[in-house]
């Protein structure tokens, strides 16, 4: 085992990171050390990328950032009996604490105590990461790094597509990055009868088609109210799936929800914003789901079963292959709306 390792850190206050040689870490008695095959960009990358308020309120730099991982069990501490040296896993981001109210009844993805690989601890833009061992999620050998190395992201997608019923709904998905383009998968997946989606990037619009949207539509320069309420004969949509986080395409998706419907939200909106409560919500009787992380392990399973299925293919999804030391370029690609999932390897 070598003892030091590349990684793209955090080093300081404001935008950018470094890419450095540091020591490879050590692990716990309940960690195990994964030599990285794969990484891939975040949305939560980019914010501590570009140091935005988000960032500086959460990330104590020097830290090594990345949270979307898979590699190889190299090396595990005294008491982990599972999984084995060799397996090829993907990582679950949350360390949680397994002791707190939420994590003792079933809620661990909303731990009080959750610290976030990348964010409040050492994540995996290196060779080398340790991490829990309950975080190591074995995958089959023959399954492709960038299948594998989407799977932390994909589980967001899981998650907000199976919080309500989508069997035989009309779905809007407002927010066609990474996660949205999965949503919509998800959604054909489980059946729904018709699936809209918008985004401000045409190529994003275009990917949403790929992935199996009916009508997918530029949010500022297409009719959106006007075309998704004709193409509904006027009913609008019976589920919305928010994961952009703009406040336009937000006010658009509960415009476009009917009475009673439901909406699960992802999108984090930049910072508070105005919104028509009574209107929205209120008055129309929606039922509103907040989305965090994935549940542990319920969602890992269902995205296993998709996965393994064939019910959706996750490989359009990577669009853009970097080494880690070309993390500038990954992230300017990332940043241009113009990709899927940008991978990086060691």
């Amino acid at each position: 085992m070598p003892e030091m390792m590349k990684a793209v850190v955090k080093a300081h206050k404001g935008s950018g990171f470094e890419i450095r040689q540091i020591p490879v870490p050590n692990i716990g008695p309940d960690e195990v050390l994964v030599k990285v095959g794969a990484a891939s960009i975040c949305g939560t990358d980019l914010h501590i990328y570009n140091w935005d308020e988000w960032a500086a309120g959460r990330v104590n730099p020097p830290i090594v950032v990345g949270h979307e991982i898979c590699g190889e069990v190299v090396d595990r501490g005294s008491v982990v009996t599972y999984p084995e040296i060799g397996d090829f896993v993907s990582l679950e981001s949350h360390v949680i604490c397994n002791t707190c109210s939420f994590c003792r009844t079933g809620l661990g993805h909303l731990c009080e105590n959750t610290s976030l690989i990348g964010v409040e601890r050492d994540g995996g833009f290196a060779e080398y990461i340790a991490i829990p061992a309950q975080n190591a999620w074995p995958n089959p050998p023959d399954l492709p790094l960038e299948i594998a190395v989407l799977q932390e992201n994909f589980g967001n997608a899981v998650h907000t597509a199976f919080a309500v019923d989508l069997r035989a709904k009309k779905v809007l998905v407002t927010g066609c990055g990474p996660v949205g383009l999965m949503t919509i998968a998800v959604a054909r997946a489980i059946g729904a009868r018709a699936i809209y989606a918008t985004d401000i990037s045409p190529y994003r619009i275009d990917f949403a088609s790929r992935m199996g949207a009916d009508l997918a539509l530029h949010a500022t320069e297409d009719q959106v109210i006007e075309l998704i309420f004709e193409a509904t004969d006027g009913e609008g949509v019976d589920v919305l799936l928010e994961m952009s986080g703009a406040p336009s395409a937000i006010d658009q998706g509960f415009t476009l929800l009917k009475p009673g419907g439901d909406a699960a939200l992802l999108g984090v909106a930049p910072e508070p914003f105005t919104f028509d409560w009574n209107y929205h919500i209120v008055f129309k009787a929606a039922h509103v789901l907040g989305i965090s992380g994935r549940k542990l392990w319920q969602t890992w399973y269902q995205a296993r079963g998709l996965i393994r299925s064939g019910a959706v293919d996750l490989s359009p999804l990577v669009t853009h292959r970097f080494k880690l030391e070309e993390f500038d370029k990954a992230f300017e690609t990332m940043a241009s709306g113009d990709s899927g999932k940008v991978m990086l390897t060691p």
